[in-house]
């Protein structure tokens, strides 16, 4: 049976922040990985795409597959007890992964994982899961796509879930932000995430969601990039603060931005 925690003891274990960082190609995401340490970051490398971070000294892991995603995931997030043994992120799993990566303390040096991208993550998972049984009809055995969008759905939201479970541990996922237009021709900005109920319920899953775009503050001078942090916000951007302690604009700094998000709180006013 879980214990209750008290107040003091609740803020004053460490936490992380998990973000997702988006805007739109060549905005210079992967970029902003030039703003964190790099020795106590591990740089996720999905895009295959670090000509811009090239000479930035942080550890890289390259996942390839669905499968390498799930063990990184089991790696960072480390066992999940509400999962039987055997299933992906459960206690099996973990001791599969640590055995393999021979060096379950890997991950001490690290504070921050910076995962680039979740785009690619999505396209991965839904290749593999339109590879499995449950993506083909069981009469037939043509193609069922709502069967492997099911799958990758239920997968993306594990993956996500997982790293989530890396409680101390920062996580920042990058991905690409669009224009998308409906029947009606009135376009809104989303990620660029295969299959919509990821796209949905991610905004549940993580802390922070901010769009990285080119701003003019003023009439007559030239745009500069910025983090947009909140809601409602002038451009419509997905955006949500769930510490509170963001502005609107914040600067393009991921050092900074995580600095402020965890600052310790202040002490309650006496009476």
């Amino acid at each position: 049976m879980p214990h209750i925690m008290t107040a003091a003891q609740r803020n004053a274990g460490p936490r992380g922040v998990k973000a997702l960082i988006l805007g739109p190609a060549g905005i210079g995401k992967t970029s902003l990985l030039r703003t964190l340490d790099p020795a106590t970051t591990l740089f996720v490398d999905l895009e295959a795409g670090d000509l811009a971070v090239q000479d930035v000294a942080a550890d890289t892991m390259r996942p390839k597959t669905w499968d390498e995603c799930r063990d990184l995931a089991a790696f960072l997030g480390g066992p999940n007890p509400a999962l039987s043994p055997e299933q992906p992120y459960g206690s099996a799993h973990y001791d599969r992964v640590c055995q393999a990566m021979d060096a379950p303390d890997a991950l001490e040096r690290y504070q921050t994982y910076f995962v680039d991208s979740i785009t690619v993550a999505a396209r991965l998972c839904f290749r593999w899961s339109s590879q499995q049984a449950e993506a083909f009809s069981e009469k037939t055995g043509k193609p069922d796509i709502r069967g492997a969008y099911g799958l990758h759905a239920r997968e993306m939201i594990a993956w996500l879930t997982q790293l989530q479970h890396a409680r101390t541990k920062h996580v920042v996922f990058v991905g690409i932000l669009e224009p998308v237009s409906d029947e009606f021709h009135r376009s809104t900005w989303q990620p660029q995430i295969e299959g919509a109920k990821t796209g949905r319920e991610l905004p549940g899953i993580v802390d922070q969601i901010i769009t990285m775009q080119f701003v003019r503050f003023e009439e007559g001078t030239d745009p500069v990039r910025a983090l947009i942090c909140r809601q409602p916000n002038p451009f419509s951007y997905p955006a949500k603060d769930r510490s509170g302690r963001l502005e609107l604009y914040e600067s393009p700094h991921l050092g900074e931005l995580i600095a402020k998000i965890t600052a310790p709180a202040r002490a309650p006013l006496a009476a």
